[in-house]
């Protein structure tokens, strides 16, 4: 992150330079070359990891472990693979796997629900 803002201050440096020697056309030929790459200066994925998180939790007290376990353990591997992943800046990656790990976990949630009502006489 703190690469990204040097980044961005380096560039809007450069651009100002610019403003004073080269056309205005020029300048907005470079800014929509070098714009797009930014967008690889991500932010890490809080709210995806606490979504997930969350989802987990949720899933763990409704009785998932006894009533949909493969979907547990397949949500809490998601989230542990996204935590690793976020531990190494990977945020790209880790925002995909939190998600998943929420997916997932909604999926035991909804089996242990359903599960649990179907055996309720």
């Amino acid at each position: 992150m703190l690469g990204c803002l040097s980044f961005l201050s380096l560039l809007n440096r450069m651009l100002s330079n610019m403003l004073r020697f080269l056309p205005k056309l020029a300048v907005l030929l470079f800014a929509s070359l070098v714009l797009p790459g930014l967008s690889g200066c991500s932010v890490a994925p809080v709210q995806e990891m606490s979504d997930a998180r969350q989802a987990l939790y949720a899933a763990e007290q409704a009785g998932a472990a006894d009533y949909a376990a493969e979907s547990l353990l397949r949500a809490q591997t998601l989230l542990h693979n996204a935590e690793s992943k976020l531990s190494q800046r990977r945020y790209k990656e880790a925002r995909k796997e939190a998600n998943a790990a929420k997916a997932e976990a909604l999926v035991a949630l909804r089996t242990a629900e359903q599960t649990k009502e179907s055996e309720t006489p």
